[in-house]
């Protein structure tokens, strides 16, 4: 169990950090909206969660069943495979949640096909992994994260139906939110 909740914060580092380094290959933004602090933040936080359920001692841990840890695992790398996935597709038009970009491009491809907001929706995925993994109390956070970002893919679609009048709302039609075929 120790060994899957390692794997589980050593990725998380990694994830945040080559985050981090990707994030100087994005376009300019336009201002308002958008910088690195809001989606650093939230990286912290899920870090440090992982962090300190990891060097937690040998004594009391919420979740001691390795099939959850197991589980836990294959939804946390899923999660990440997905944002990290979607974040190649996105390329340059990348950027922290409600980041309005100079002279963006609308991406239809890759797991946009199916789901609008893919990052998000594999952050989520990864903090349900690592909740299950870890201690059930984190799919509150899970919870909360998943208001966070549906709030800002609002935000992000009223500037993309502004920009893209023709070529949004028909591709808004036919793929969901967060969730394919749900939200």
């Amino acid at each position: 169990m120790r060994t899957i909740l390692a794997i589980i914060g050593i990725g998380w580092i990694v994830f945040w950090v080559g985050w981090l380094i990707a994030a100087f290959t994005a376009k300019s933004s336009q201002g308002g909206w958008g910088g690195l602090g809001g989606g650093l933040r939230v990286g912290l936080v899920i870090v440090i969660f992982v962090l300190v359920r990891v060097n937690i001692g040998s004594g009391h841990r919420a979740i001691a069943s390795p099939l959850l840890g197991g589980i836990g695992l294959a939804v946390w790398a899923a999660g990440l495979a997905l944002a990290v996935w979607a974040r190649i597709y996105i390329g340059r038009n990348w950027g922290m949640p409600m980041t309005k970009r100079e002279d963006p491009d609308l991406v239809t491809t890759g797991p946009y096909r199916l789901i609008r907001h893919p990052i998000y929706t594999g952050i989520i995925l990864g903090v349900i992994g690592t909740a299950l993994a870890t201690s059930l109390y984190g799919l509150f956070a899970a919870a909360v994260m998943f208001a966070y970002f549906a709030y800002s893919a609002r935000s992000e679609e009223r500037f993309l139906a502004e920009r893209f009048p023709n070529t949004f709302p028909p591709y808004k039609a036919r793929t969901k939110m967060l969730i394919p075929f749900l939200v």
